[in-house]
């Protein structure tokens, strides 16, 4: 179960940009239908096209923006994103929210014993916990936060487990 983000903006984008096409092409048909001048004429349209040349600067500009749109979305696509849901052992729809997972770990490493503030970050492969303390001697801290991020990730049992890295800022300096 790797649930991928849905790709709506690039989708929406290309809904409304067909939607407001077909408006004017239907206001248009209804309005030649009912015998009034149509909002975009086809003389003026064809008149104008008529007048442009493959190699004006507009007209290539316009097709590079066309294809460099295409491409983008042509990847948006393809490729995906980060998985929403992150599947777990056992059964077959087992699964945790990114989200989800994050605040747990980092309510984790935030109840370690000398831990003022911990803040995580879930990548693909990693989570990076970044630890503040008060303390002036910051000694086995960090072993503390990874043991206790360990036990955590044991008890969750993601399917791909994600390597641990662990930075220590300490507010104080040692005297």
């Amino acid at each position: 179960m790797k649930r991928r983000p849905r790709r709506t903006i690039p989708a929406t984008l290309t809904a409304l940009v067909m939607l407001a096409a077909c408006v004017l092409v239907a206001i248009s048909a209804i309005q030649l239908i009912i015998g009034q001048s149509p909002l975009i004429s086809y003389r003026s349209v064809t008149d104008t096209l008529h007048r442009t040349h493959w190699n004006d600067t507009t007209i290539l500009g316009a097709g590079v923006a066309a294809v460099l749109l295409g491409l983008v979305m042509l990847l948006a696509a393809l490729l995906p994103g980060k998985p929403t849901v992150l599947p777990l052992t056992g059964g077959l729809d087992a699964g945790v929210t990114r989200r989800s997972l994050r605040h747990a770990l980092q309510n984790t490493a935030a109840s370690v014993d000398g831990v003022s503030r911990a803040q995580l970050k879930l990548g693909r492969r990693t989570i990076v916990a970044r630890i503040r303390t008060d303390r002036t001697n910051t000694e086995g801290l960090t072993e503390a936060v990874r043991r206790a991020l360990d036990q955590r990730l044991d008890e969750v049992t993601p399917l791909t487990r994600p390597a641990t890295k662990i930075q220590l800022h300490a507010t104080r300096n040692a005297p």
